[in-house]
């Protein structure tokens, strides 16, 4: 149950009116403002804020006069310092590597943050509320148009809280009170709010802050409970008419991770999820959606490309009719990306920040200054303070004693990108779960995979397909699920490329993989028609005996070590290629061979919707050598099973997040590429391999981005791993063995045969005790030792750092007196933990362990 207060029963100004006003006596005003001042002080806290007087607000009168003639007499407004980070989700909480490296406005120092009245027709800004170096954010005003809903961060705090507090600055009252971020809250038409919060104990897979997800409770804090699974951020949550919430869902399963952030929908019990307008097509970030008063459009932000700072984009229109990626529906009405925080005013008109100005707005692109700001901050959210009406209430449809929800698929061959797939050909459902990361430290996938998943997933199970394509099964409530349709081997056609999930109690429905989204499951085919509804939900029939989520080292190169590396090795060289574990740099040396000779096959940080049987088993080289066809290989079937549930999960690495390496850890692979800067190097190797050389030039850098950048133009993702023929020999994961320097190929390709080498680079070192051999070879013990310092991930000695420790600790996973430097612990059993947490719990009074 949330900590409520009442803060300031009175603000000073008002205990001055009413002295004034004959409405209190002297003695009455004196303890009103003695309460304020106690009540107050954690508040004020000595910051070292800028001056009201240095904050000087500049008053269009003739604007003001537009906004009059609209009938609009008041409006409510915030400002804020800006914060660092280019991200538009990145301005909450702290930064994973140092919890002393605030992300939110201001980035750790007093905010000059206000709540602001503006009178219209006196063109008068007053001070709503003043949180003397705190911040505000996302004012929301209530039905009746007296009470405003914000989130405020203490001056003396690292978090934002809701509070509630009366238009005249009365009745100041704090909804929420936990050391998590609460914020972008608007009310509910039953008087519920929903809002963002990161209480869902996880971090930006991509980025080093914390993810919000939707959250719902009562006005008192009381009944609370999430709405989203979502692993990315969900964002600026509104009302549609007819009463479902309209918002932000950024996703990137087996996909880019910097172009799917756009308009989702759910039932105010987060059920019914589904796509309101994106998802398919990549770019930009679509947000801040508010529906306009008489229509069927929303006002939106467009903000280009992966989204920028404070949501600022272009102010369109939207509206769904047309389908969900049909840009006809779009149509900008500003000319330039700086606009945030649109507020309607009736059909033709809004409010918008811009910088340091509000101003109005008509959907013919006029713009008038209201208010400009000389101070250092920005201004934001104006909101025309004014009484609406409620949504429609949408009905509960959750069974809270229910652990799972049930999912119909009307035909899984109705939908886009299916072509030549046959009827029949697909017989089960692969069910996945994704993870959610305790920890992230940089903008790429680090030890999870090399360019290609951000995350891990859990295999759950397979369900049948019915001939005519339907399907009906039960899944876990309240996990992110997501499906691989199979053909009679077993093998992979299609990949959703996206996840969805079922609250307690749901039955979702869609249409088929990928669909059109315009029709309903039974408009499709009808109750009566699918042969899967004639018979009770089919239960996940999972793989018993063997691991739910794959770890590489742990679980796949066992197979490699029995049946593949008698041939590839470094002495042997079938293929010119090594299946060892040895470590590289990053990752061990057939984890990276595999994939640099195109063995697997995964999203590769692509676009979304790729083509049947492009993704997974199908197209991975590595099922066709251990199917009894490659040299009489032949593998148990819970070794196949192993290698294709690894491939089916997006084929990680790191088969834990405890893998995710800090940025001091991660600074030792450039530490490494001192190597390549050798005197040797430059005299023996790089005489022949360079840019315009006789043989494939050698890496330079640490970064691949530049080779990447050359085929570009081939409609790649802007991250997407480009795998080019001789990257398995020349990339710097390969030439570099920090397991046993003496097998580099870096050294072997160079050496005679007669003294144990490959010979490939004839005469470059006579042998072993060449000098520039000897300075190569010194050169790489040098980096193994600096990269034994920390043990690595992959070795017997690994323990997880400290930062992972903390978040597990923060999250009630770990015992807070748990010290890494004394105590044992299993990263994967830690890991496992921590998901199950999120697990649903049907006849516990706390539903949701991560709640307690």
């Amino acid at each position: 149950m949330a900590k409520q207060s009442r803060v300031g029963f009175a603000p000073p100004n008002r205990a001055v009116q009413y002295l004034a006003v004959g409405q209190t006596s002297p003695y009455r005003a004196v303890l009103l403002l003695i309460l304020w001042f106690c009540c107050f002080a954690a508040v004020t806290d000595g910051a070292d804020v800028l001056p009201l007087a240095s904050r000087k607000i500049i008053q269009n009168k003739q604007g003001l006069q537009r906004l009059a003639q609209l009938g609009i007499d008041q409006a409510i407004f915030t400002t804020r310092l800006s914060y660092d980070d280019g991200h538009w989700y990145a301005n909450i909480g702290y930064y994973c590597d140092d919890e002393n490296k605030k992300a939110y406005s201001g980035n750790g120092k007093p905010d000059e943050s206000m709540l602001y009245l503006l009178d219209v027709a006196e063109a008068k800004v007053r001070v709503l509320f003043d949180p003397k170096g705190g911040s505000i954010r996302d004012p929301q005003l209530h039905y009746d148009g007296k009470t405003v809903l914000f989130s405020f961060r203490r001056p003396d705090s690292d978090y934002y809280n809701l509070y509630e507090m009366q238009i005249d600055g009365t009745g100041l009252m704090r909804i929420t009170d936990i050391p998590y971020d609460d914020f972008e809250a608007t009310y509910l038409p039953d008087d519920d709010i929903v809002f963002v919060s990161t209480r869902s104990k996880r971090w930006v897979g991509c980025w080093m802050t914390q993810v919000g997800t939707l959250f719902r409770c009562a006005r008192d804090g009381r009944n609370l409970r999430p709405l989203s699974v979502n692993l990315e951020h969900d964002n600026t949550p509104t009302v549609l008419p007819d009463g479902r919430i309209l918002y932000t869902r950024w996703e990137y399963v087996d996909r880019s991770q910097v172009g799917y952030h756009h308009f989702w929908t759910m039932n105010p019990d987060g059920t019914n999820v589904a796509a309101y307008f994106g998802n398919q097509e990549h770019y930009p970030l679509y947000i801040e959606p508010e529906p306009i008063p008489g229509t069927d459009q929303l006002l939106v932000i467009d903000s280009p490309g992966h989204g920028r700072a404070d949501h600022r984009g272009y102010v369109c229109t939207m509206e769904a009719k047309y389908g969900p990626d049909d840009k006809r529906g779009l149509r900008r009405i500003t000319p330039k990306p700086q606009f945030n925080d649109p507020a309607p005013i009736g059909s033709s008109h809004f409010l918008v920040a811009s910088y340091k100005k509000i101003l109005l707005g008509t959907h013919d692109g006029e713009l008038v200054t209201l208010l400009t700001y000389e101070g250092e901050a920005n201004m934001h959210e104006p909101i025309p303070v004014m009484r609406r009406p409620r949504e429609k209430i949408v009905a509960e449809r959750t069974q809270e004693n229910e652990p799972t929800g049930r999912i119909v698929l009307a035909d899984v061959y109705s939908g886009r990108n299916m072509e030549g797939i046959k009827r029949g050909e697909i017989k089960e459902l692969l069910v996945l779960e994704a993870l959610p990361k305790p920890v992230n430290f940089s903008g790429g996938m680090d030890l999870t995979s090399w360019l290609g998943t951000f995350m891990l997933e859990r295999v759950l199970g397979t369900v049948p397909v019915e001939v005519d394509g339907s399907a009906y099964f039960e899944a876990p409530a309240g996990r992110p699920v997501l499906f691989v349709a199979l053909d009679a081997d077993g093998m992979s056609v299609k990949r959703m490329q996206s996840f969805t999930n079922v609250m307690p109690g749901e039955t979702l429905g869609c249409v088929g993989c990928h669909e059109q989204r315009m029709q309903s499951p039974v408009a499709s085919a009808g109750p009566n028609t699918l042969m899967a509804l004639k018979r009770e939900p089919s239960r996940i029939k999972s793989f018993a005996g063997l691991p739910d989520v794959i770890d590489f080292r742990k679980h796949v190169q066992p197979v490699l070590d029995e049946h593949c590396i008698s041939c590839h090795n470094f002495q042997n060289r079938e293929g010119q290629i090594s299946l060892t574990e040895d470590l590289g740099y990053c990752w061990s040396m057939a984890y990276y061979t595999l994939l640099a000779t195109n063995q697997v096959a995964d999203g590769r940080n692509g676009y979304g919707n790729q083509k049947p049987r492009t993704i997974g088993s199908s197209a991975s080289g590595l099922m066709r050598k251990i199917d009894g066809s490659h040299y009489d290989v032949t593998v148990t079937p819970d070794q196949w099973r192993t290698i294709w549930m690894w491939l089916e999960s997006g084929a990680p690495y790191a088969g834990t997040y405890a893998g995710l390496r800090n940025a001091e850890d991660q600074g030792r692979d450039n530490m490494t590429w001192a190597v390549f800067a050798t005197a040797g190097m430059n005299q023996r190797c790089r005489t022949c391999h360079k840019p315009d050389g006789e043989a494939p030039p050698l890496p330079l850098t640490l970064s691949e981005e530049d080779r990447r950048k050359l085929v570009r133009e081939l409609g790649t993702a802007p991250h997407e791993r480009i795998v080019q023929k001789d990257d398995f020999r020349f990339s710097g994961h390969v030439l570099l063995n920090l397991s046993r320097p003496e097998l580099s190929p870096l050294l072997l390709g160079p050496l005679t045969k007669e003294a144990g080498g490959w010979g490939t680079c004839p005469s470059a070192f006579t042998g072993k005790d060449d000098i520039a051999y000897k300075v190569l070879l010194a050169a790489i013990e040098k980096q193994k030792k600096r990269l034994q310092d920390v043990p690595r991930f992959g070795t017997p000695e690994f323990k997880p750092n400290k930062q992972y420790v903390r978040e597990m600790k923060r999250f009630g996973v770990l015992p807070l007196e748990f010290d890494l430097s004394r105590d044992p612990i299993d990263v994967f059993e830690t890991d496992q933990r921590y998901w199950k947490q999120f697990w649903y719990r049907p006849q516990s009074d706390a539903k949701w362990a991560y709640l307690e």
